[in-house]
């Protein structure tokens, strides 16, 4: 039986493969020393290692998802620890709208916290049944599926809320600050 609901936004292709982008090199963070943290308008500043992050109720939930590149894959099943779960221990002040995703060599991503409150926007570590290999961001992703792939940060490290929408790495060279993929909000519109 076929859905009237498409799949595939304007302008994409599927793909059977799992295209692998990124800028700069892949890390191999210690997880002895990895930890992950969330701080800026919160009340109290929250800090995980890798073995307490883990350690929270884990979820897999089965998505579509979209690159600004042009390719999709269907039905990718990832796991990890919902964005919902995390923030039963973050209490962020009223002001704090926006979370500036941070992650390993710098890299950074913006979304307001709308965004990542949706159901199915997890902090993955598998992907397919299988641990995320490091070019997919191992040990830690970000998954939020419903914008483009981009917004979903590999090797996140961190949550910092703030009370503006500033650009990330990405948005800083170009990219849409939100990236919704059924609008094809791949640039900037100041460009």
């Amino acid at each position: 039986m076929s859905s009237s609901v498409p799949r595939v936004p304007p302008g994409q292709r599927v793909t059977e493969k799992w295209p692998v982008l990124h800028y700069g090199s892949v890390p191999s963070p210690d997880l002895s020393q990895w930890d992950f943290r969330v701080f800026g308008l919160v009340e109290e500043p929250v800090r995980w290692t890798y073995e307490e992050f883990m350690a929270l109720p884990r979820v897999r939930v089965e998505r579509d998802i979209h690159c600004v590149t042009g390719w999709s894959k269907l039905d990718m099943d990832f796991e990890g620890v919902p964005f919902r779960e995390v923030m039963k221990h973050v209490r962020p002040r009223p002001e704090g709208r926006f979370v500036m995703v941070h992650a390993e060599q710098g890299f950074t991503t913006n979304l307001p916290l709308e965004d990542l409150l949706a159901e199915d926007v997890i902090f993955a570590h598998r992907a397919g049944g299988r641990d995320l290999t490091p070019e997919h961001g191992w040990p830690l992703r970000l998954v939020v599926p419903h914008l483009y792939f981009w917004k979903s940060a590999k090797w996140v490290r961190g949550l910092e809320f703030r009370e503006k929408d500033e650009p990330g790495f990405w948005e800083q060279n170009g990219y849409h600050m939100r990236g919704d993929p059924w609008q094809s909000q791949r640039l900037s519109t100041s460009l």
